[in-house]
């Protein structure tokens, strides 16, 4: 199918179009859910609008645990539901939406007790496969395994040989997060919804009581937009409250936010061939296979600070070493942490009893007429959301609408992918592209490769890795700015790349190549290059430095010593 373009014409074209006439459904807020309510709405034949203040994940959606998971810690809640839920959504995504971005990890579960342990823990991980493989979306996954010490310890050499007595070993599903976002919202538009980031609502345009559109600004170019929406969909996450607060509305529920921090480090510091689920006195701790790297993570503590920047500190990293320190045999230190990132779940919190225990649970509400707030939920369930958001829409419109059809259309890139993929040494010979570059390029695009390619094709030195950061192709950087919306380096380097975590110097050597490589496309002069480069160097400091300090209060004033916007 086409794909969409979003480079600097279509977002300004996005914005005009929302201006011009009244939209069926604007969604405030291009996180996962609201990128995925978009989807949801412009796929039901709904005129509709989506607009972020930052960039597309810029918040609690580029700083998971990258995870596709059923959750199998609530299954010892017995919150039954929410797994089901979960593992459905877990099998779409590998067999049908998005196989080129989610893919299969292996974990290792540690036992440290014999016999009643393998029983409590291995009755729960049968459940677990027994329910995916129920829901008829399980079959893409292996099933768990019981290992033995000695075996586990081949599988996983780094960890110490007291730590455990014996191991189950399971598998879950992962994805880059803000890849899939931006994956979500080129889906979105090339269905016909109109999309821009940075532009920040400001307002709410009201007839009485009915909320009938949005004050929006165009954070770049500085424009103020009134638009009109048949139904608007607060999405914003840990923001939901702020957002409200602009109607004037209480709502029955609030979001609180809670911080978790997670470390990327080195494939080579840590031998396994599995990811590693550890037990903590407070949760779980996840050490996750990521390409070339581990992400170790995460904490859950209360943040009532920054909601744009939050930020790690020293305490907070000294945490997740002990922890996972406790079972490696040769242990992680401050000098093998590549990136740290923070991000903040956003958890429900009631007014009353009826809506104290939500917790992951999500909820949509309609607060005033005109008005929908869909909240709290799971990275895994951003669909079901969605749906939930789009069906409490829809009941405001005096119209007939379709039902969902989500769950049958795959996002950009998954049609055509495994026939790529099972071209990929016939398409390296015809481009001159490494096979393992070509490998790299359909799981981060899928069949949106070609696109790439092509690029490649036309400018060879577009194939050449980017200095200092060689797992990504100079053309990724172009193609961030010219069809996926990225505004600015931090956009480039943070979320279209991971170049941010995933470098010892945070990406700041690779920063002006990239910012020249921008340039062309979005129009920067040389003075706005030196800009987007500093910017990004006060920002990498602004992070080393907050993460030296000893508690939230001070990380977090040491990280707001970066701007937060790049002037033009």
């Amino acid at each position: 199918m086409r794909t969409a373009t979003l480079g600097p014409a279509q977002r300004a074209e996005s914005l005009a179009a929302m201006a011009e006439r009244e939209l069926d459904v604007l969604v405030i807020g291009a996180g996962v859910v609201g990128a995925g309510t978009a989807l949801d709405a412009v796929t039901r034949g709904l005129s509709t609008g989506l607009v972020e203040a930052r960039d597309w994940a810029s918040g609690t959606s580029s700083r998971s645990s990258k995870l596709i998971h059923g959750g199998l810690r609530y299954l010892e809640m017995l919150d039954f539901a929410l797994v089901r839920e979960a593992l459905k959504e877990r099998g779409l995504l590998l067999e049908r939406l998005a196989p080129h971005l989610v893919k299969p990890v292996p974990f290792l579960y540690p036992l440290q007790h014999k016999g009643w342990e393998r029983w409590y823990a291995g009755s729960g991980v049968a459940l677990y496969d027994g329910m995916s493989m129920a829901r008829g979306h399980g079959r893409g996954l292996p099933l768990h395994r019981h290992l033995t010490r000695r075996h586990a310890l081949r599988v996983a050499p780094c960890m110490k040989k007291d730590a455990l007595v014996g191991a189950l070993q399971y598998y879950d599903a992962q994805m880059d997060d803000a890849r899939f976002v931006a994956t979500l919202v080129r889906t979105a538009a090339s269905y016909g919804a109109k999309v821009a980031n940075r532009a920040r609502v400001t307002g709410f345009l009201r007839e009485g009581e009915r909320v009938v559109g949005a004050r929006v600004r165009d954070v770049e170019g500085g424009g103020e937009y009134e638009v009109r929406a048949k139904q608007i969909v607060n999405a914003t996450g840990v923001w939901t409250d702020d957002t409200q607060a602009m109607v004037g509305e209480r709502g029955q529920f609030h979001v609180r936010a809670s911080k978790g921090i997670h470390l990327v480090v080195p494939r080579d510091r840590i031998s396994s061939s599995t990811g590693l689920i550890l037990r903590t006195e407070k949760s779980v701790l996840f050490v996750i296979p990521w390409g070339r790297h581990w992400i170790v993570g995460t904490t859950d503590t209360e943040w009532n600070l920054d909601k744009a920047h939050p930020a790690a500190s020293s305490a907070d990293i000294d945490y997740l070493l002990e922890h996972v320190n406790s079972v490696l045999a040769v242990p992680l230190t401050r000098d093998d942490v590549e990136g740290v990132y923070a991000g903040l779940r956003p958890l429900l919190a009631g007014e009353s009893e009826a809506t104290s225990k939500l917790s992951r649970e999500h909820t949509v509400a309609h607060p005033a007429p005109g008005l929908v707030v869909v909240a709290g939920g799971k990275y895994t369930t951003y669909r079901v959301m969605a749906k939930d958001a789009v069906d409490e829409a829809v009941h405001g419109l005096d119209m007939r609408v379709a039902d969902c059809v989500t769950e049958e259309i795959p996002l950009l890139g998954a049609e055509g992918y495994r026939a790529l993929w099972n071209a990929r040494a016939r398409i390296a010979a015809q481009t001159g592209v490494h096979v393992v570059r070509v490998e790299h390029l359909l799981n981060r695009y899928g069949s949106m490769a070609e696109e790439l390619l092509d690029l490649i094709v036309k400018d060879p030195g577009l194939g050449a890795p980017l200095q200092f950061a060689d797992d990504y192709l100079r053309a990724e950087i172009v193609y961030a700015a010219s069809h996926e919306g990225a505004r600015h380096l931090d956009d480039v380097l943070t979320r279209r790349t991971r170049i941010s975590i995933e470098t010892f110097d945070r990406g700041a050597r690779s920063a002006r190549e990239a910012a020249e490589l921008m340039a062309p496309v979005l129009g920067w002069d040389e003075g706005q290059i030196e800009r987007e480069v500093e910017h990004y160097e006060k920002r990498v400091e602004a992070e080393r430095e907050s993460q030296l300090q000893p508690d939230d209060q001070t990380a977090d004033a040491a990280r707001l010593g970066a701007p937060d916007i790049v002037p033009l």
